[in-house]
């Protein structure tokens, strides 16, 4: 048995709930990746790399130290860890990480379209924008450190141009959550953009309250 069974679980569990609901793009297929960072530790439990969620077991999760050598696990880790490693050591707020290809998100990702603060709830949750990272080839080490330049705004979800979406959180349930959060809003960011009408976002004087609000949470 390993010694990080319950982490390992608890990432798999993850990442099939976020599989079969459509998250990741395809149910088939193995695109996404889901970690949770042992602070204590300093150990990241991440899904493997190109095993599709379908077929995987808890025990294919692996577990990686900073230097992305394999401590625990039978696969290769998710080719995207590198990712995934720059937002913990950035982002000490951060325990968990969602990356997705969840639908409405990679509609923005495509037209280049940050998404303002719209609703009370959202920017409670998120932060006042989730902005655009730029793009690099998945898996690159530009792309790590494409994303590690956006991380300093605090937001907990971002839109990876031409790629997908990570959502943040101090746990997995959290940045579950916040995937959700963020694929509501760019759901209906997409639509009220195909009205061609003039979009309406918060006030900055509610923004600048909700903002106050988020930091002593």
């Amino acid at each position: 048995m390993s010694d990080y069974e319950a982490f390992k679980n608890e990432v798999f569990n993850s990442a099939r709930w976020l599989c079969d609901h459509g998250y990741f793009g395809g149910k088939l297929g193995s695109g996404g990746n889901v970690s949770m960072f042992l602070r204590n530790e300093n150990l990241v439990v991440i899904t493997p790399s190109r095993k599709p969620y379908r077929s995987m077991s808890a025990g294919d999760i692996c577990v990686i130290d900073p230097q992305l050598t394999l401590v625990d696990g039978r696969l290769p880790p998710s080719m995207e860890s590198d990712m995934h490693l720059e937002i913990y050591r950035n982002r000490p707020d951060i325990d968990a990480v969602v990356h997705t290809h969840q639908v409405y998100a990679s509609v923005l990702a495509l037209i280049n379209q940050p998404i303002p603060a719209l609703f009370d709830e959202i920017s409670l949750e998120i932060g006042p924008e989730v902005a655009l990272i730029p793009y690099a080839i998945s898996g690159s080490r530009k792309l790590a450190a494409n994303v590690a330049s956006r991380l300093k705004n605090n937001s907990r979800c971002y839109i990876i141009q031409n790629h997908g979406a990570l959502s943040l959180g101090a746990d997995l349930t959290e940045a579950m959550r916040n995937a959700e959060h963020l694929e509501k809003v760019a759901r209906v960011y997409v639509h009220a953009l195909c009205t061609g009408r003039e979009i309406s976002p918060l006030p900055e004087n509610a923004l600048n309250q909700l903002l106050a609000m988020r930091q002593t949470r």
